[in-house]
């Protein structure tokens, strides 16, 4: 029994021991740190496709790869439907192209831009609709998509006559306006390089 007594005293001796060890009054919790991200020196040269009736500006730190769509089982190819990749950054703009005609009308493309770019109503803090037009005679508008919206920027070009692109930035890891926001801007600027040196051919 005095055995018991004198375990139980020893063991609750080590436990009051450690508790006074382990609390320090000056404790401080360390602030919500991010992997630190090396952006890329700024540098552009021109992408002109072959096949695409447009050209534009790209950083060199991106290349240019053709996408597929996928229906079913069915791979479709559209040459002018292209992702301009940033490896570095593990982000994408997709560029969707398609040609104004009696299916693709320029109102419908416009509504169905504006319905893409509006689906992100329920994760985004606003959306903001800034209109542009550049000396190469190429409009349409730019959608500034705030909070942790599965894309933060997307647009829209046109001629109003004959062609349409849009286009949308995602990357690759689950949205976080705090920990993406560098990156983002960082390619916010790149993107309106692209559309401020974007031409019809």
């Amino acid at each position: 029994m005095k055995l018991k007594k004198n375990w139980q005293l020893a063991v609750g001796c080590c436990v009051l021991l450690t508790s006074l060890a382990a609390c320090h009054g000056d404790y401080t919790p360390k602030p919500k740190a991010y992997p630190r991200v090396v952006l890329p020196e700024r540098k552009y040269e021109l992408y002109d496709s072959k096949t695409c009736p447009f050209k534009f500006e790209k950083p060199v730190y991106a290349d240019v790869t053709t996408d597929t769509a996928y229906y079913g089982t069915q791979i479709i190819s559209e040459p002018c439907w292209l992702n301009v990749n940033f490896h570095s950054l593990n982000g994408t703009i997709n560029l969707t192209y398609k040609e104004i005609d009696k299916t693709n009308s320029l109102e419908k493309l416009v509504e169905d831009a504006h319905k893409l770019s509006f689906k992100h109503t329920q994760k985004a803090d606003y959306i903001d609709e800034i209109k542009i037009q550049n000396d190469h005679g190429v409009g349409g508008i730019l959608y500034d998509v705030g909070g942790d919206a599965a894309s933060n920027v997307q647009f829209f070009l046109t001629d109003s006559n004959k062609h349409f692109i849009r286009g949308a930035l995602y990357f690759n890891n689950e949205p976080n306006t705090d920990s993406m926001a560098p990156v983002v801007n960082f390619v916010k600027e790149d993107m309106k390089r692209m559309l401020k040196t974007f031409e019809w051919k």
